[in-house]
């Protein structure tokens, strides 16, 4: 392992390039991971804890590599799941929208390849999510909800361990160079 201009380098192939998806994956994955969240919950309610739109927010930028591609991509599905959602618009928007940036700027740095950086960052991601959510509920909806970092931590766990297997799946849909 080397360290240059601030970021460190593994010798993998793949490692600093921006992956490349095809566009109906680019609109089928965020699409399927939004309906996901709103209607299997409805008959599987064992399954609420997945959080499939951010794992997917995370996936693509991670895997892209750029910060106004990761906010794209974290603004749309965000308010693509509010819509849909019965949650105020813009919510899962803004949240989405900063985890979208900041996966981005990690994938920038380091080389997110390796499933167990695929883990922790899940993980992260999740909790941030969370939170930031959290507060932006009492910030701006004036509503007082719990503070549960308990739960958010074992359901970041939950969904960090689900998203390694969606980020493997995904990854057979990148296109090769």
């Amino acid at each position: 392992m080397s360290y240059s201009g601030g970021r460190i380098l593994l010798s993998s192939q793949r490692e600093g390039q921006v992956s490349r998806f095809r566009a109906w994956v680019m609109l089928a994955v965020p699409l399927a991971a939004i309906l996901f969240q709103v209607y299997v919950p409805l008959f599987f309610q064992f399954l609420g804890f997945l959080e499939m739109p951010l794992l997917v927010v995370v996936y693509f930028a991670l895997m892209r590599r750029s910060q106004i591609s990761g906010l794209l991509i974290g603004a749309v599905v965000g308010l693509a799941q509010d819509s849909l959602s019965k949650n105020p618009l813009g919510m899962f928007g803004i949240t989405k929208t900063l985890v979208g940036y900041f996966a981005a700027s990690v994938g920038v740095r380091l080389d997110v390849d390796h499933t167990l950086m695929r883990l922790v960052l899940s993980f992260f991601f999740f909790v941030f999510h969370q939170t930031f959510y959290w507060v932006m509920e009492r910030a701006l909806l004036g509503h007082q909800p719990a503070f549960e970092m308990r739960r958010w931590l074992l359901l970041g766990l939950l969904n960090a361990l689900v998203g390694i297997s969606l980020f493997h799946f995904l990854d057979r849909l990148r296109e090769t160079a």
